[in-house]
């Protein structure tokens, strides 16, 4: 859908890994990279050791979200020395051993759904135990929302909140 707005988990090959972490700095740059060339807004956005949930929005033109991360992808493993072992598939279709080749993706249906993806992205840290609350996690859109108002510091969900999963 052209314009529409975008929910995805994208995985590192190996789920054990805290690459992405280590890494932070050429995942930065291949976004925003990306973004210079293929436009989209970041809604939110949390990354992991080892994977990265977004709620990614289109320009109105445009629906080639799979371009995007694909870019995203290639340009952070350029970046990274070649330490990981690659299997013959891979070798065969010149790919490397860092990311997972399929993702989770999901069509935002409206304000409910979003808020909803939103808030599972900045409470993710909390559900893998990396932090006890979401604002203790720095590598997470959940500030942009705290210094504009949106969420205090202090924001988790509430007592009504099911965790699900999304692609993880």
């Amino acid at each position: 859908m052209p314009g529409a707005t975008y929910f995805f988990t994208v995985n590192l090959q190996h789920r054990n890994s805290n690459l992405l972490i280590q890494r932070i700095d050429a995942l930065r740059f291949a976004f925003k990279k990306v973004q210079q060339k293929h436009p989209f807004y970041i809604d939110a956005i949390v990354i992991m050791p080892d994977h990265w949930h977004i709620v990614m929005t289109l320009p109105e033109n445009d629906m080639n979200y799979p371009a995007r991360l694909s870019l995203i992808k290639s340009t952070f493993s350029r970046q990274i020395e070649h330490k990981e072992d690659v299997s013959q598939s891979r070798k065969n279709k010149r790919e490397r051993g860092i990311w997972q080749r399929r993702y989770w993706e999901h069509v935002i249906q409206d304000s409910c759904d979003y808020e909803h993806h939103i808030n599972y992205i900045h409470f993710n840290p909390v559900k893998h135990g990396h932090v006890l609350k979401p604002s203790d996690w720095k590598y997470s859109s959940i500030h942009r929302f705290i210094n504009k108002g949106i969420l205090s510091q202090n924001w988790t969900y509430n007592d009504n909140f099911k965790p699900l999963k999304f692609g993880e």
